[in-house]
């Protein structure tokens, strides 16, 4: 069996995806991913919390050779890198109770086929006792599915927490270390799958807080040993708090629209704001989510395409409208040949969004000296309002 403990008796059986590119068909995975899985052995009963992906259930299987007694199989959410590999740890334990939240089991039914017959719903703050150790289930809906739940081991304290204040990345180290590239890929973590939970995530973080944490056992990427970092970094990505900083998502066709973010950049810049640029056309969509986690204002540049938005711009307006930052203010830039949809076309498309408009600036062609004074105008007109917060 290859297991390597993480405290008495409690080991990390789960596998690393070193390859894995794309999460969903959509997130960047610079680093690839893990699939974190431990198994717990008390005094009395064997559990295992989340299993792996089923495309690596073959190592996974490995990693548990030896195993002769399963009791529980404990899953903390439902999708499949978590639970995918539970039939397969059923035909080899046949005896073994899956143990879920209530409103996981109808989940488990349709993804998975389980028979309900072997499903343990448990309640919030429900404890199973597996001798010298126990589990104390706590939910925590929306982060980032409403079924989840996070486990907490008091005799180790370790936090069980799934995909909560995770990462993607693979590697060899069990452990966080304070190595500040984990923080980073957390940080993208929260922006490309937690950030739209926002407020869920304030009262589940209060629930965490409670706790005498010495370990957080995540189900993606390394385990924190310094849970304060990962937990205080939460806090504020979900507070209200943004910083001075305008993030410029954009695309230029033939350099007009180009030409307008970079007057603007040195407007905003001569007022003491700091700008990220993202061009589209070649842009880590990860590195943009997790610029607008903490960004004041948004200014998307488009140039027109049959007088609408750019389709990447559009693309890029309708990931940030699903992942919601909680930027303040919003303003949009551009050019167009002949006509032009574009302040309509983009803002259409982000209706979960309610930053206050500063208003747009659009022209025909190449920007001439009038609309490089509305592009100063409005460097600072976002300066004031910065100012303000």
């Amino acid at each position: 069996m290859f297991a390597r403990e993480i405290k008495n008796k409690v080991y990390y059986v789960g596998v690393q995806d070193w390859g894995r590119r794309l999460f969903d068909s959509l997130i960047p995975l610079p680093d690839g991913t893990s699939y974190n899985s431990y198994l717990v052995k008390g005094s009395e009963k064997t559990a295992i919390i989340d299993t792996v992906d089923p495309d690596f259930a073959e190592e996974y299987l490995q990693n548990l050779e030896g195993l002769d007694k399963l009791d529980y199989i404990i899953t903390l959410h439902s999708e499949q890198d978590h639970s995918g590999s539970i039939p397969i740890l059923l035909n080899r334990f046949p005896q073994a109770q899956v143990v879920c939240s209530p409103k996981a089991v109808d989940l488990l039914k349709e993804h998975l086929g389980l028979d309900p017959a072997i499903i343990r719903a448990v309640e919030d703050g429900e404890i199973i006792s597996l001798g010298d150790k126990s589990l104390r289930f706590i939910h925590t809906p929306w982060v980032h599915w409403p079924e989840t739940m996070v486990a907490y081991m008091p005799e180790t304290r370790i936090l069980f927490s799934c995909d909560f204040l995770g990462s993607h990345s693979a590697g060899t180290d069990l452990y966080d270390n304070g190595d500040p590239l984990v923080m980073e890929a957390a940080k993208r973590y929260y922006a490309e799958i937690m950030m739209p939970f926002k407020s869920q995530i304030r009262g589940n973080l209060k629930k965490v807080r409670e706790l005498n944490i010495e370990l957080i056992a995540n189900s993606h990427g390394p385990i924190w040993n310094h849970p304060e970092d990962i937990i205080s970094a939460y806090e504020d990505w979900v507070s209200d708090r943004v910083d001075n900083k305008v993030v410029i998502p954009y695309i230029s066709m033939h350099g007009s629209t180009r030409k307008m973010v970079d007057y603007l950049t040195k407007e905003l810049v001569s007022h003491g704001v700091k700008v990220e640029l993202f061009d589209l056309a070649v842009t880590d969509i990860g590195k943009l989510a997790m610029a607008l986690v903490d960004a004041a204002t948004i200014v998307i540049g488009s140039p027109t395409v049959h007088v609408g938005p750019h389709p990447i711009v559009a693309y890029a307006t309708l990931l940030a409208n699903a992942i919601k930052p909680k930027a303040r203010y919003a303003a949009v830039i551009g050019s167009y040949g002949w006509a032009n949809k574009l302040v309509d076309g983009i803002l259409g498309l982000m209706p979960g969004l309610k930053p206050e408009v500063l208003g747009a600036v659009i022209c025909k062609g190449e920007a001439k000296e009038p609309t490089l004074k509305e592009l100063s105008d409005l460097a600072t007109l976002i300066a004031e309002k910065h100012k303000a917060l």
